[in-house]
């Protein structure tokens, strides 16, 4: 049980227990810093235009690069097929 909720996960990413809780405690600390500064930019717009943008993706690029089988799935985030546009 302890195999399956600790260490599968690291694992199947190539990651040790401790390598792994320190890349998702900086990628955390890297999101709330983003969320941080959408607030702040939510009150005043001129404040972090791009902070929060630039911070995911720069941790998707870096998330990437790190399993190389992630960029062969589905992508993160797909459009629902009701909103794609295509050409006619």
């Amino acid at each position: 049980m302890i195999e399956r909720l600790f260490l599968s996960h690291p694992r199947s990413v190539g990651e040790s227990y401790r390598e792994h809780a320190a890349t998702a405690a900086r990628f955390g600390f890297t999101m709330m810093l983003g969320g941080a500064a959408c607030i702040v930019h939510a009150v005043l717009p001129f404040a972090f235009p791009r902070t929060a943008s630039d911070a995911v993706k720069r941790l998707y690029a870096q998330m990437k690069a790190r399993q190389p089988a992630f960029s062969a799935e589905r992508p993160a985030f797909q459009a629902p097929e009701w909103q794609i546009e295509y050409e006619i």
